[in-house]
């Protein structure tokens, strides 16, 4: 599934593409626009936005109801049924694309030397050549990835109960 964020969500679409979803963000856009990319690519509108929701009549969309970018995520994860396609640490967070495994030769000349004998494994980023390993923002983002299924199970336990 693909997204088209709405600029009052930054935090959650960083989030989505942290769980591999293909999310697009910007800071400033026309709702005009921003609805003619959602439709010409077919994506799912993601908006806090009641003007912009109601501009997208046709379209996929889902009114984001919570301000805090965590429940803004359960939301989503939740009503689109996607936890099951969660595949964290495989799209850039800036600039949305899917990376590519990097050899670890290959990234010596492309982190500090700290990094490079520090970490195991390495991606990269095909378009704009960010490089990614698995430091200490990366166990943050497992940890949290962590609270949110166990979120989503206490949830889903409450319900059967």
């Amino acid at each position: 599934m693909k997204f088209v964020v709405d600029c009052m969500l930054g935090k959650l679409a960083k989030w989505l593409k942290i769980l591999g979803f293909d999310t697009l963000y910007f800071r400033k856009i026309e709702d005009s626009e921003l609805l003619a990319l959602a439709q010409k690519e077919r994506r799912v509108l993601l908006t806090r936005d009641v003007n912009l929701l109601q501009k997208s009549r046709n379209l996929p969309s889902l009114f984001i109801r919570n301000s805090n970018w965590d429940s803004q995520l359960l939301q989503v994860l939740n009503e689109l049924n996607l936890w099951k396609k969660v595949q964290p640490n495989t799209r850039c967070i800036h600039c949305n694309q899917r990376l590519k495994s990097l050899p670890k030769k290959r990234a010596r000349n492309l982190v500090s030397p700290f990094v490079y004998e520090s970490a195991r494994s390495f991606a990269i980023c095909p378009q704009c050549g960010k490089v990614f390993w698995q430091g200490t923002h990366f166990r943050d983002m497992e940890i949290k990835i962590e609270e949110l299924f166990r979120e989503r199970n206490e949830l889903k336990n409450e319900k059967e109960d």
